[in-house]
């Protein structure tokens, strides 16, 4: 199956097990993802992907948080920090789908998105937690707005093994679904599909499990296991064929 060239824009969920992120390591590897073509689809494509992490006092970059980001940060109080970022937005490509080539239905091009974040590290009892607020919102502005709330939590650290599980929730506005689960009277026309016009209001909700064990001194073998629900109005789009999407990723990472 063919990787796209912006392969090293995508997102990749890590086992960072939601300690201090001052404390974590540096991170640089590749890997390999089954995704949905598009959060809803029936066809499953297979993509390479990054394992990058980086981060200093100040500024950072990532995938191990959700969306591929980078920007800048300050501790607001102990364990929490507020901060900006830009993100790569992966769009939506009709060729990956069999149902968007069936009824030529148009890209989405790939682009990015600017917001702000805040985000916690602490423990509940014995339990490290990572939590992070975070809005995004479209360089191309008729795009719109989303936000995301996600939750990490680490479960198990022995043998040089970790395991976490992972819980998000996103919401997006009526131009964010509008532009990937509507249809416009004119796309109605050259589809097929009936016209639809989604509001604003819960997207998805996802649970995962994330992990990685410790090949040698450096080097890590890591990966993921996603579950992910749509909901509200683009759960009841023409364009969407199943309600729930499997994500699953391994990888491999030099420690620094």
């Amino acid at each position: 199956m063919p990787i796209p060239m912006q392969c090293l824009l995508l997102l990749l969920a890590l086992p960072a097990l939601a300690q201090d992120p001052a404390a974590d390591p540096t991170l640089l590897g590749a890997g390999a993802r089954s995704r949905p073509a598009y959060d809803g689809s029936a066809s499953q494509y297979l993509e390479a992907v990054p394992v990058l992490r980086y981060w200093t006092p100040l500024g950072f970059v990532r995938s191990t948080r959700g969306p591929l980001e980078g920007g800048f940060h300050i501790e607001i109080l102990p364990g929490l920090e507020a901060g900006v970022q830009l993100a790569y937005e992966q769009g939506r490509t009709t060729s990956e789908s069999t149902f968007l080539s069936r009824h030529d239905l148009p890209n989405i091009a790939r682009g990015g998105s600017y917001g702000a974040h805040l985000e916690w590290n602490g423990k509940l009892g014995p339990v490290p937690v990572n939590a992070i607020l975070r809005s995004r919102q479209n360089l191309k502005a008729d795009q719109g707005l989303q936000g995301d709330l996600r939750l990490t939590a680490g479960v198990f650290q022995a043998w040089g093994f970790s395991a976490g599980v992972v819980g998000e929730a996103t919401w997006a506005d009526a131009r964010s679904n509008r532009t990937m689960y509507g249809i416009t009277a004119q796309q109605a026309a050259i589809s097929g599909l009936p016209a639809f016009t989604p509001g604003s209001g819960l997207l998805s909700s996802s649970l995962g499990l994330i992990w990685s064990f410790d090949l040698a001194r450096h080097w890590l073998l890591l990966g993921n296991l996603e579950g992910r629900r749509m909901e509200g109005d683009p759960a009841r789009s023409p364009l969407t064929e199943k309600r729930s999407n499997l994500y699953a990723t391994v990888g491999m990472a030099y420690r620094f």
